[in-house]
């Protein structure tokens, strides 16, 4: 079985097919293509022995896993690191898993608390922030939409359409420029982003996880896709 003794021997001998260290996680042949819904039935699995089972939920979550750990630690190996602690830890725990949530909502959980502990390892704990005093700051600038006229409230000057040409020319300055505000953002606010808008998890599954108010929650992530929007504003033609 998986859960027991030889989840170590799975995740550092027979899982290493589908992860390495500091690697991306490669295809899984024997099981693919898994929708969503099916992960109850993968979990059931995989507590009864099944590698393939397991194997099939290491190949649905864990680029998203190493994705989501390095937005408590800095450096992509540490990522990997704790993405491959919160695997031994899930094996370790799927006897436990009771159904209550999600597996995803349960795996992620998982990972942001190892990775949390990484960072602390590492000297840079991450705290959520307090709530700031801007918050209430709208996301969009009201001058960007009509206030008179046929359709107020619509886009003043819509944004300008891309032509396929300019899609390919754009798309590294574009993902630069993401990458860029996504670091410039404080910890919790990376961190909801991340959640709610990279990994779509919900908002009571994001607050659950981060051990915050939805209120709270929101807040950050308005704060965090305001920031977002006006660091793209240049680069992609959103002005009034």
């Amino acid at each position: 079985m998986l859960v027991g003794s030889s989840a170590k021997a799975f995740v550092t001998g027979g899982a290493s097919i589908f992860f390495s260290k500091r690697s991306r996680p490669a295809r899984c042949r024997r099981v693919a293509d898994v929708s969503e819904d099916e992960d109850d039935s993968l979990v059931d699995a995989a507590r009864q022995g099944s590698e393939a089972a397991f194997a099939a939920l290491v190949d649905r979550y864990h680029s998203r896993a190493v994705r989501l750990a390095s937005q408590f630690v800095r450096s992509a190996a540490s990522a990997e690191d704790a993405a491959q602690d919160a695997w031994l830890a899930a094996i370790a725990g799927l006897a436990s898993f009771e159904g209550r949530s999600s597996f995803k909502t349960w795996f992620f959980s998982i990972v942001a608390n190892c990775a949390r502990k990484r960072a602390a390892k590492e000297a840079r704990a991450v705290p959520v922030e307090m709530i700031e005093p801007d918050a209430d700051a709208p996301s969009v600038p009201a001058e960007m939409f009509a206030t008179a006229g046929r359709w107020p409230g619509h886009w003043a000057s819509p944004p300008t359409p891309w032509g396929e040409a300019e899609i390919i020319t754009m798309e590294r300055e574009v993902k630069s420029t993401l990458n860029a505000a996504l670091e410039a953002l404080t910890g919790g606010q990376r961190e909801v982003f991340t959640l709610r808008d990279v990994l779509g998890l919900s908002s009571r599954e994001a607050s659950a996880m981060l051990d915050i108010t939805e209120t709270h929650q929101r807040v950050l992530l308005h704060r965090a896709r305001s920031r977002v929007r006006a660091a793209l504003e240049a680069v992609l033609g959103w002005s009034a």
